[in-house]
């Protein structure tokens, strides 16, 4: 089987063998959660950095977690009260986190483009995970969605060969749907994105996926429907006339659930917005996996330190 590369920047460089020994080792990792002693001696010594120039609560902590379940060194970097607020550039601290000898650097960043950038520069020689760039992608998002979703639908095995997973909302501003209709594609399923057209990208006709503008049939076929969170801090303009209106034409509130099939599961990116993309009683209720998702990405973000710096990946040793 291909091992991974060094770096982990897009869910587009993820081939079908690839993904799937992630989602494996993902499986096989979590078993460790349910340990009384919930640590693996993996990544003793090396030192992993999280390097977040955007705020961020869940993708953060998680990786800050599944860092140190794999006994790893971990600091966390925030942008804001570092030199970086003083106008330290990216460069510069790219040397700054080299010298101190880092071996894993994970990076969030409001430009697109960023993680690639750190990876290729030859500033560091540790690997460079993308935990969200931009509008761009949001890999680790993808996959973890990916684990939720086989789990549910799938037995927990295989790939997601013909599941039908509809994505609604802010497509325009979301890394989460790029990575996800990515990602998604290449494990087999069939993904419908729905929006209004002023949320839906230009050239979006080369994304491997449908696009519709209806959710109520759209939800009638889904297997999965995503929510997206409506990004209003990324909106210089109106793209919808209110949001009473959004929530009318694209919230998922109760009438709506009841669209789905029986055993279609709800799930949402977070932080949700309750009561404008999602109602608070769909976000509550036993068709929802949020919660889920959260718990799943420690687990899949462990399995991608691993394989990048502990597991097959090292092995591996190729760029």
């Amino acid at each position: 089987m291909q091992m991974l590369g060094k770096h982990l920047l897009s869910a587009g460089d993820l081939d079908r063998a690839q993904a799937l020994m992630i989602l494996d080792t993902t499986a096989e990792l979590a078993t460790v959660t349910e340990r009384s002693v919930k640590k693996l001696p993996t990544l003793r010594g090396r030192t992993v950095v999280n390097l977040f120039f955007e705020d961020s609560t869940r993708t953060r902590l998680s990786f800050e977690l599944a860092a140190k379940r794999l006994s790893a060194d971990v600091i966390t970097f925030s942008a804001k009260g570092s030199s970086v607020s003083k106008g330290e550039s990216l460069k510069d601290t790219a040397l700054t986190l080299e010298a101190m000898g880092a071996d894993a650097v994970i990076v969030r960043h409001g430009a697109s483009g960023a993680p690639y950038r750190l990876a290729t520069a030859g500033w560091i020689d540790g690997s460079v995970i993308n935990a969200g760039d931009g509008t761009h992608e949001h890999p680790t998002q993808a996959l973890l969605d990916a684990y939720t979703l086989r789990s549910h639908i799938c037995g927990g095995q295989g790939d997601l060969q013909g599941v039908h997973v509809v994505i609604v909302g802010d497509v325009l501003h979301s890394r989460v749907a790029r990575s996800n209709v990515l990602l998604l594609h290449t494990l087999g399923a069939e993904v419908t994105l729905v929006a209004p057209p002023t949320l839906i990208p230009l050239g979006v006709e080369s994304w491997p996926c449908s696009v519709s503008y209806h959710l109520d049939d759209a939800l009638m076929q889904a297997d999965a429907v995503m929510m997206l969170r409506v990004q209003a801090e990324r909106m210089a303009g109106s793209y919808f006339p209110s949001t009473l209106e959004y929530s009318r034409l694209y919230g998922l509130d109760a009438p709506r659930l009841e669209l789905l099939k029986d055993r279609a599961i709800v799930m949402h990116p977070g932080p949700m917005n309750r009561g404008l993309e999602i109602s608070a009683d769909v976000a509550d209720s036993s068709r929802a996996v949020i919660v889920e998702q959260v718990a799943n990405g420690v687990n899949v973000r462990m399995a991608c330190l691993y394989l990048l710096l502990g597991g097959a990946g090292s092995q591996a040793g190729g760029d």
